[in-house]
């Protein structure tokens, strides 16, 4: 699944969900440091999981972050 992410520098969230678990998760743009690492910490998790701990986390005064679109973005591929 794609996803373009809103009010963050990434351009675009691409990833997988092979039963209920989140694989191969790649971001366009954002910090690359960060997003390399959000994408190896949740790769095999539980996208529920995921979702419950990323949901919500804003960047300085953004009220959304990267790992925040990403658990919209699974919410979004789960409905």
């Amino acid at each position: 699944m794609e996803y373009r992410p809103q009010g963050v520098c990434s351009r675009l969230i691409s990833f997988d969900i092979v039963d209920g678990k989140v694989r191969d998760v790649k971001f366009q743009g954002g910090c690359n440091g960060n997003t390399k690492g959000i994408s190896s910490l949740v790769e095999g998790m539980d996208a529920q999981e995921v979702i419950s701990r990323l949901e919500g986390t804003t960047c300085g005064f953004r009220p959304t972050s990267c790992p925040d679109q990403l658990a919209r973005a699974l919410k979004s591929a789960l409905a």
